[in-house]
C-alpha cells in the first residue's frame, strides 16, 4: 500500500521518519557543541507567542511547498533536473518570508530537534500539526488534479 501521493511504500514511511529526526537531532547536537548554548539552537517559536499566526503561516508554507515538489519532482511533464531549483527557491523564500514570524519550519524534524536540545519546547505542537496537516492538504489537492497520473504511478 502506497500513501499520500503514492510515490511511498507504507513499510517505509517509518524508517525515513526516524532518519529525519535522527539526523536533525545529530546535527542540533553539532550547532551545540560548535556553538554552546548561547541561543535557542534554532528552536522554531511563534513571534511574541502568537500561536494561531504561527501555526496558519506554518500550514500554509508547507502546503505550498508540497505543491512545488509535486509539481517540481513527480509531474509527468516536469524537468526534473529543475526540480531541487524550484524546491530550493520555494524554502529560501519561505524562510525569507515567514521566518521571523514562526520560524518557517516546513518540517516537524526541523523542530524537533532544536527544541530537544535546547529544551524549548514552546507551542512545539504547532511544528507538528500544521506541516503534517498542510502537507496533506497539499497532497489531497495533487492527487485530486492528477487522478490519472497517481492511479498510473500506482499501479507500476
Amino acid at each position: 500500500m502506497k500513501i499520500a501521493v503514492g510515490h511511498c511504500p507504507s513499510q517505509q514511511v517509518a524508517p525515513y521518519i526516524a532518519a529525519q529526526l535522527w539526523g536533525a537531532v545529530l546535527a542540533s547536537s553539532l550547532v551545540k557543541l560548535c556553538f554552546g548554548s548561547t541561543t535557542n539552537l534554532g528552536a522554531t517559536l511563534p513571534l511574541q507567542g502568537n500561536w494561531q499566526q504561527a501555526f496558519g503561516l506554518e500550514l500554509v508554507m508547507t502546503f505550498v511547498l508540497m505543491l512545488v515538489i509535486c509539481g517540481s519532482a513527480l509531474h509527468p511533464k516536469a524537468i526534473r533536473s529543475m526540480a531541487g531549483l524550484a524546491i530550493g527557491l520555494t524554502v529560501g523564500l519561505e524562510a525569507a518570508l515567514g521566518g521571523p514570524i514562526s520560524g518557517a519550519s516546513m518540517n516537524p524534524a526541523r523542530s524537533f530537534a532544536p527544541a530537544l536540545v535546547s529544551g524549548i519546547w514552546t507551542a512545539h505542537w504547532v511544528y507538528w500539526l500544521a506541516p503534517i496537516l498542510g502537507a496533506w492538504l497539499a497532497a489531497l489537492l495533487w492527487t485530486v488534479l492528477q487522478p490519472h497520473s497517481a492511479k498510473k504511478e500506482s499501479s507500476s
